[in-house]
């Protein structure tokens, strides 16, 4: 009975432990803040300023789309470093040649934070993505999003002719299949997004695991003033092998489309991956 009662608390994404460090904590929060704003800002002066140059200067839509890819990339690049730079988080990612390399593939990923696509179109220079609807509202960063992206506000044909369209070009589509942030209970159920993109196209999915410590803050519904309670966020992405959809062309579509799903939820479970994933001491 003594040894239970003595026992160390089990810690875990939710039940974190307690902050031992305040003025490290709250420099967190700060940090975090001065991100956002920078990031707002910088939204702004993309919006009004860069991107009408850039269509003077790339007035063919294509050309501008490619264009604006690389550009966003760069410039989350930089977000990237300076939130590295005043300790808001890091990125450490051990493939990064071969995502620069990447070219007509399909990235899917784990979704357990915001910036977890911040992260990986900072990595990979030709990025496009399937972006929710709400973006191409009325607010600034609907700029960005309707003039490179794909909304997910259109037909299901019509997203995969411009999904088609964008890997034939040679651009990369990221997609997060369980469609929102996980919840820090575990993940949701994958969608059959990606396999039908891949059947389509013919493209090989390239699976990321976003493995990291926990993303206290960034997580769905979360505080701005959470954070976590030991550690700036740490973000480690892992490319895993592809998986090439040829490998399923005898099958039906649909019956291909949910056995290419059920391989990729198995590659990014959580509890196949917990390899990268730093858990609380």
């Amino acid at each position: 009975m003594a040894e239970i009662e003595n026992a160390a608390p089990v810690y875990s994404f939710e039940n974190p432990p307690p902050v031992k460090n305040y003025p490290l904590y709250w420099w967190h929060i700060f940090a975090k803040i001065m991100s956002f704003t920078l990031f707002g800002i910088g939204t702004i002066l993309i919006s009004i300023v860069a991107f009408p140059i850039m269509k003077l200067l790339f007035w063919k839509k294509e050309r501008f789309r490619k264009a604006g890819h690389h550009f966003i990339s760069l410039m989350f690049r930089f977000f990237v470093c300076f939130m590295t730079v005043i300790r808001a988080s890091q990125l450490t990612a051990v493939d990064k040649k071969k995502f620069r390399a990447l070219k007509s593939s399909i990235v899917v990923a784990n979704h357990p934070s915001l910036l977890d696509v911040v992260m990986l179109i900072s990595l990979i220079p030709d990025a496009d993505c399937i972006v929710n609807s709400y973006l191409m509202g009325k607010n600034i960063v609907h700029i960005i999003a309707s003039n490179l992206y794909i909304p997910t506000s259109l037909s299901f044909d019509e997203i995969m002719e411009k999904c088609t369209a964008s890997l034939k070009a040679g651009s990369n589509l990221i997609i997060f299949p369980e469609g929102t942030r996980s919840l820090p209970t575990g993940q949701h159920r994958f969608k059959k997004g990606a396999a039908r993109v891949a059947l389509v196209s013919g493209c090989p999915i390239v699976p990321v695991y976003m493995g990291g410590n926990d993303k206290r803050g960034l997580r769905k519904h979360d505080s701005m003033f959470k954070y976590n309670t030991r550690h700036c966020y740490h973000y480690e992405p892992h490319m895993k092998d592809p998986v090439y959809p040829e490998n399923y062309k005898d099958l039906p579509s649909h019956a291909a489309a949910r056995r290419i799903t059920a391989e990729l939820t198995e590659i990014l479970s959580d509890k196949n991956n917990t390899q990268y994933v730093t858990v609380y001491q």
